[in-house]
């Protein structure tokens, strides 16, 4: 488990197992391409990020994570794959959020994406791109920059038949 501080100070933990935290996963971050590309979506306030959110009342967090992504970019779900999970302490209290891969493979207009402003394709290196100023600051933690990682060695290997 490694531990860092995020760009508010608080104070992070992240782990590849799940139920790693007292308290369980009640927020997703889901990490998504579409077709090769990095699929984000624009917050209002904060920016570029990838799309997330919270569990509602009787979902699981694979169905928040899919719900999340629909209602974020209009994005279909191809693949959902569970990659960690990660817990941030603030003076104001504690959250856990569980991390998520998908790869979708429809795009459909929407014509309200709730808290965000619809879907952002990115093509590139996304954790170089990352620093740009459109980008949210969530984008630029060591969470954003593990779970990349990993996904990019799992999606490497695959294509190598490995």
């Amino acid at each position: 488990m490694e531990v860092f501080q995020d760009h508010n100070g608080g104070q992070v933990k992240i782990s590849s197992t799940r139920d790693s935290f007292s308290q369980a996963a009640k927020h997703v971050l889901v990490i998504c391409r579409f077709y090769g590309q990095w699929l984000l979506t624009k917050h209002k306030t904060r920016g570029w990020e990838f799309p997330g959110g919270k569990k509602e009342a009787g979902e699981t967090l694979e169905q928040a994570a899919v719900r999340e992504i629909e209602e974020e970019t209009g994005a279909q779900v191809k693949s959902l794959q569970w990659i960690g999970e990660y817990e941030v302490t603030h003076t104001e209290g504690t959250f856990v959020k569980a991390i998520f891969f998908a790869e979708v493979d429809a795009l459909l207009p929407k014509n309200n994406y709730f808290e965000t402003n619809g879907p952002v394709l990115i093509n590139g290196d996304i954790l170089s791109l990352r620093w740009q100023e459109q980008f949210s600051f969530i984008m630029k933690d060591q969470v954003v920059e593990q779970a990349v990682t990993q996904i990019m060695e799992v999606c490497k290997a695959g294509k190598n038949g490995n």
